[in-house]
Parts: C-alpha cells; sequence; structure tokens
C-alpha cells in the first residue's frame, strides 16, 4: 500500500510539472498580449506588464479591417469542415459495418491505404484539380477537399462494428428503415465518437496553415492562421499583434473543446435508455 501511495504521489507530481510546462508559454503569450512592442523585444520572462495596455485588440479589431473577415472566413470553415465530416465519415464508417455489399472489404483497403500516404504528397494533385475546377481563392476550394476523413471513417467504422445490434433490430421490428434506425438510433447513440471526432477534425480545420496558403492569394479569403502571418515583415514582426491576435484565435477551439467535452470523456451506455 505505501509503495502505491509513493508511485501515485510521484505519478501526479509528473504530471502537475508536465501541466506548469505546458502552461507557461501560454501564460506569456497572454501577458506579452498587454505589452506593447517595445517591452516584448526588450526580452525577459515577466509574466506581468510594465506598461499593461488594450491597444493590441483594439489595433487588430479596428486598424487592421481583414482581421474580422479573417475569423469569420476560419469560423465558416471551420464549422462546415466539422458538420461535413460528421455526417459523411459516420455515414461511410455505419455502412463499411453493417451493410454487406459487393467491394466492402476492397473499399476499406483502399481506406486504410489512404491512411499511409503523406498529405504532403496529395498536396500538388489536389491544387491542379481545384484549378481546373476553378475553386481557387473559394469557400468551397477550402471546405470540400476536407470533407471527408479516412482515419475518422475507419474509427467510426470500429465504432459501429461494436454497437450492439439488439437496438437496431429492435428498431427494425418498430418500422423503422435502415435509414431511420441509423439517424434516429445509432446515431444519437454515438455521441462519444462524434464528440471525438468533432474536437479532432475543428482544431485540424482551424489551425491548419499549408491548405490556405496552397489554395488562397487574395488577402479578404485568408483564414486566420495565414492572416497572422501577415504580421510578421522582412525586417520586423509585430509580435504584440501576432500575440493579442493569436489569444483571441483560441477562444473558438476552447468552446468547441468546453462543448463537446462532456461527451467526449463520458462512457457510452448500450441499454437503449440514453442517448
Amino acid at each position: 500500500m505505501n509503495n502505491f501511495r509513493w508511485f501515485r504521489g510521484i505519478f501526479y507530481s509528473i504530471l502537475i510539472l508536465y501541466a506548469i510546462i505546458t502552461f507557461l508559454p501560454f501564460a506569456w503569450a497572454l501577458s506579452a498580449s498587454f505589452k506593447p512592442l517595445e517591452e516584448i523585444i526588450a526580452g525577459g520572462l515577466n509574466f506581468i506588464p510594465h506598461d499593461f495596455t488594450v491597444d493590441n485588440y483594439r489595433n487588430i479589431f479596428i486598424e487592421s479591417p481583414l482581421f474580422g473577415r479573417w475569423f469569420l472566413n476560419s469560423v465558416l470553415v471551420g464549422v462546415c469542415v466539422t458538420g461535413l465530416n460528421i455526417i459523411f465519415n459516420s455515414m461511410a464508417g455505419y455502412a463499411l459495418a453493417r451493410v454487406k455489399f459487393p467491394g466492402n472489404s476492397l473499399l476499406l483497403g483502399i481506406i486504410l491505404a489512404v491512411l499511409m500516404i503523406p498529405g504532403q504528397v496529395t498536396l500538388i494533385p489536389g491544387y491542379l484539380i481545384l484549378k481546373s475546377l476553378g475553386w481557387l481563392n473559394t469557400y468551397q476550394g477550402l471546405i470540400v477537399p476536407s470533407a471527408v476523413n479516412a482515419t475518422f471513417i475507419f474509427m467510426m467504422r470500429q465504432f459501429f462494428i461494436n454497437f450492439p445490434k439488439e437496438l437496431e433490430e429492435a428498431a427494425a421490428l418498430d418500422g423503422l428503415s435502415r435509414w431511420e434506425t441509423f439517424w434516429q438510433v445509432v446515431l444519437p447513440l454515438a455521441k462519444p465518437a462524434l464528440a471525438a471526432q468533432a474536437i479532432f477534425i475543428f482544431m485540424g480545420s482551424w489551425n491548419n496553415f499549408l491548405m490556405p496558403l496552397m489554395i488562397t492569394s487574395d488577402p479578404g479569403m485568408f483564414t486566420l492562421p495565414l492572416g497572422l502571418n501577415t504580421f510578421k515583415g522582412q525586417y520586423i514582426s509585430y509580435w504584440n499583434y501576432i500575440m493579442a491576435a493569436s489569444m483571441v484565435f483560441t477562444i473558438p477551439a476552447l468552446g468547441i473543446y468546453a462543448f463537446f467535452n462532456r461527451y467526449f470523456i463520458s462512457g457510452v451506455t448500450f441499454t437503449g435508455s440514453k442517448g
């Protein structure tokens, strides 16, 4: 028992130390967002600004006319990509897990093969396809290529394989079609898997820099990660604006995590009494 207590104490101490190390850069960035540029470039690790100012936030919202547009672009793209992925990945995963059709195993093998291909390999072909469709500098160019994700198709398939067939059979006896069973019975009970999918996909879309960089050249179509890069010049970088914009940048991501967290950490009870 004493050995277990010692082990638990050491384990929690390591976790607390890791949490502090992880939080310190965020705390410094938050502090720097209220500092003038001169204080930031002067160096030092002081977490309390000597010359506290909110001019950085005022500048990015008022004097940077495109910042609001970049923020709305990121929100639109992130929400659309997340919603489309939840729908299409879940439908594909359910079909692969439950519907027996010719080529089921072959299709699953292709999806697994896609997971083995680095995303960088498909950048040039993807760019050429979007260019031929006339989708450069468009919202559909930012959204449609990311509307499905092979990783989460496979994840949802594994989830639905373990889903109890008794609930689906009971729904069929009540006269529900497979389509109605999926939407009214299966999907509501898949909230933990959907929440995990939503968190990871939104974070990936929200933080995506390379895809918007490749597709967009019009500053009005930039997303926030790309827009933040415009605060860096050849001879000077406005770190005070970058830090302030980064703090604004984290708010939607924190909101998504807070909203889906209760589903993300909860277990699934397959009794038909909750969902």
